[in-house]
């Protein structure tokens, strides 16, 4: 008589500094792009919930901010949510670029996760292997069990895919036994307006300078079909300074025009149908401080 499969279901959230490949990571782990991605730091300001389900269990991903010092009302509520992501999980996973090696800011979003003292299971993820050299990898997982008290380091490259596999297994060794958290085909918790904004926005990331990203949020303001049926998506870009917002628009309007178009492209395949989108840029001078606008960006609570 066959044994009969055991299957498990929890939550594994992932943490680490900023700019260490936890989306990209989370959209390689759940099988498709649920999280933007940028090589600006602390992109992820929103919870995000991924679902994997395979075979023999079900992985409930939550991404989180990167652990940073933070500046704005806006980086004190990003932190606040990476550390309840790390407090509700059955698995934590710990992000490493391993690619500059465990740098201070590694050291510092181990100390506050603290893997020693915590009840479950820990696993340092070092992504970006691709990128180094192999003899260096052996120290690094050295130091993530005898150093750190981690209970496993996995090596991977969420860009290339290099050893995800093996690091879902694992995640799925440490759940509990449990039925599905989520239905079968459920793969993500993000509506349909967060989508459209996070796609704007990491348009606009992709194309401005590296000073100006932080200053920018997305508001969708409409959404909706048209009676030629055609979704309709009217969106406030924001920024903090007029001088910003000229930046935005470009000469001639070439920069919004491009960041359109592709904005365009990319929601198009997502929803399945044709996109007429409307952008308009608003200058709101300190809104990462000011807690009404955040509310209404959907960043604070």
């Amino acid at each position: 008589m066959a044994e009969e499969t055991v299957f498990r279901a929890g939550f594994a959230s992932l943490v680490g500094r900023a700019n260490v490949g936890k989306s990209t990571l989370l959209n390689h782990l759940v099988g498709t792009k649920i999280a933007i991605v940028s090589n600006v730091p602390q992109t992820t300001r929103h919870r995000i919930l991924g679902v994997r389900t395979v075979e023999t269990g079900q992985v409930a991903f939550i991404d989180t901010p990167g652990f940073h010092r933070p500046k704005h009302h806006l980086g004190e509520v990003m932190l606040e949510r990476a550390r309840d992501a790390a407090d509700e999980a059955d698995v934590l996973l710990v992000v490493i670029d391993a690619s500059e090696g465990i740098g201070p800011g590694d050291r510092y979003v181990l100390s506050q996760v603290d893997p020693r003292k915590r009840e479950g299971p820990v696993l340092m993820v070092l992504n970006k292997v691709d990128q180094m050299n192999k003899g260096k990898t052996l120290p690094m997982i050295q130091a993530g069990i005898e150093e750190w008290g981690c209970t496993e380091v996995v090596p991977v490259s969420a860009k290339e895919g290099l050893n995800c596999d093996r690091l879902l297994e694992r995640i799925l060794a440490h759940l509990p036994e449990a039925h599905r958290l989520f239905p079968e085909d459920y793969v993500t918790d993000q509506r349909e307006r967060m989508v459209a904004a996070e796609i704007v926005r990491e348009k606009l990331l992709q194309r401005t300078r590296q000073e100006l990203p932080h200053a920018i949020a997305v508001a969708i303001e409409v959404f909706e079909t048209r009676e030629d049926g055609l979704l309709e998506i009217g969106a406030n870009i924001i920024v903090e300074r007029d001088s910003q917002k000229a930046i935005v628009i470009g000469k001639k309007g070439a920069m919004l025009k491009a960041i359109g178009t592709k904005a365009r492209k990319e929601l198009e395949a997502r929803f399945d149908r044709k996109v007429f989108l409307k952008l308009f840029v608003k200058v709101r001078e300190g809104w990462r401080d000011r807690i009404t606008l955040l509310k209404d960006l959907g960043i604070h609570p």
